[in-house]
């Protein structure tokens, strides 16, 4: 059956503007100007409507075990979550626990999320346990689809040390492979724990002073050094201040190829927000921390230049009941927020609507860079014929209130409860098929897994 999409502003990355849409089944087979409803079987009219390409969403956590609990938010929830937000597709982290091969991961991931999802998915591969049979492993991951993959520079269950780090990179740099690393110097948070505890400081608002600002930026910095001793391309993934960007600046003008990812919380949320002590401020423990104002701008700043690649979530939901564990000692605080549902509305408010960026870098931040530096595009990531018909309407006058009340997360709050958006989500079309009308869910559980490509620059 052919669909054409009518009068909708087409969004892509290089360009927007009024433009009709032809599907024919799960593909997009013309994109022009004007299109005569003759050639389709049925018409839908999008006048006033901005049409951008399925959003990707390259950072989630779901059922993972983790903190001694597992998130509240599995692939059923939270693929539920995301396409009602206009997230077509996510890639989650298939986690190799200490002692389990790559193989063993890899068939754990699937088993959580085949049949239950509702947006499309892929993984990355965090890799915990590094030998030589993990290292033999890489290639079958990569001809498995999963192409990139996740280290840790901090947490005891993930952590590998500098050395690990290098020979997981030289590797990659053998296979055609990225990774993404989480930066923050484990050695001295431990360091700043211990004197906490020491002190009697144990609420939740000690958690921001024990992972300062600038142990992402010397983390990153070391990373950065052990990526060009490896001759290997890079991604800091959630980066979240000032002083972490000029780092991955600096190497850049010494022609390092470095990729960034930010999330919303570091760009619409700050410090102040652990002021508020215990249970409150649990919400908002999550690694790296929130930072300082100045970091937001600077992150803005970036996000305008074209210097940070992809806006993801660090998806990784508790409920109140899980971020009480650590109400005698913040370090058992389940460390994360949940995220994939409104980051689309969310930057669409405050960055498109407020001049920080432009509807075509929305796009690319949130569809096609991630399609590209993640292995899909041009299947996905843009909107073009011979793509797939992964589509998300947004309605740019229509105003809602983030709401604990009207979230599909398996939840019991909203880290942006009662923040104002205009600009919400419409339709979102999944493979051709109307999966979300006037922000409704109509279709659960139709995603596929997404083997996915070695990775393209993003331009």
């Amino acid at each position: 059956m052919k669909l054409l999409l009518q009068n909708g502003t087409v969004v892509n990355g290089q360009e927007s503007g009024k433009k009709d849409i032809l599907l024919d089944g799960e593909i997009i087979c013309r994109v022009d100007t004007e299109i005569s409803p003759e050639e389709a079987d049925e018409v839908v009219d999008l006048e006033g409507k901005l049409v951008f390409p399925g959003f990707i969403d390259a950072h989630t956590h779901f059922d993972l075990e983790v903190s001694g609990t597992v998130t509240a938010d599995d692939f059923e929830s939270g693929t539920l979550a995301a396409i009602a937000g206009g997230t077509t597709t996510i890639v989650d982290f298939a986690t190799q626990n200490k002692g389990e091969t790559l193989r063993e991961a890899l068939a754990n991931w699937h088993k959580k999320a085949d049949g239950r999802s509702s947006c499309d998915y892929g993984f990355h591969m965090a890799i915990s346990d590094w030998n030589e049979e993990t290292s033999a492993q890489i290639k079958d991951m990569i001809e498995a689809g999963v192409t990139t993959f996740k280290l840790y520079m901090t947490y005891p269950a993930m952590k590998l040390n500098d050395g690990e780090i290098y020979e997981v990179l030289k590797r990659l740099h053998d296979m055609g492979g990225i990774a993404g690393v989480h930066c923050e110097n484990a050695d001295i948070i431990d360091a700043l724990i211990r004197e906490a505890r020491s002190q009697g400081r144990l609420d939740a608002d000690t958690h921001p002073r024990v992972r300062p600002a600038q142990l992402e930026a010397e983390a990153v910095h070391r990373l950065l050094v052990t990526a060009r001793t490896a001759g290997t391309p890079i991604i800091v993934v959630h980066l979240t201040c000032e002083e972490a960007y000029r780092e991955i600046e600096q190497a850049r003008a010494g022609g390092q190829e470095v990729y960034a990812e930010t999330c919303p919380q570091y760009l619409l949320m700050d410090d102040s927000l652990y002021v508020q002590g215990g249970a409150e401020a649990a919400k908002y423990v999550i690694s790296p921390p929130l930072r300082k104002k100045k970091d937001q701008e600077c992150l803005w700043k970036a996000l305008k230049e074209d210097r940070i690649q992809t806006v993801s979530t660090d998806h990784c939901s508790f409920t109140t009941g899980q971020k009480a564990m650590g109400k005698e000692d913040f370090t058992k605080i389940p460390n994360g927020m949940p995220g994939v549902e409104t980051r689309g509305t969310l930057l669409y408010t405050y960055g498109v609507r407020e001049g920080r960026i432009s509807p075509e870098q929305m796009c690319r931040v949130l569809s096609e860079n991630p399609a590209k530096l993640y292995g899909m595009h041009p299947q996905k990531g843009c909107i073009a014929a011979g793509s797939t018909a992964d589509l998300v309407i947004l309605d740019p006058e229509k105003e809602a209130v983030i709401s604990a009340d009207t979230q599909h997360y398996a939840m019991d709050y909203a880290p942006f409860e009662g923040t104002k958006i205009k600009g919400c989500i419409d339709k979102v079309y999944l493979h051709g098929t109307l999966v979300v009308d006037e922000g409704t869910v109509q279709v659960k559980k139709a995603g596929r897994y997404v083997p996915r490509q070695k990775y393209t620059a993003p331009q």
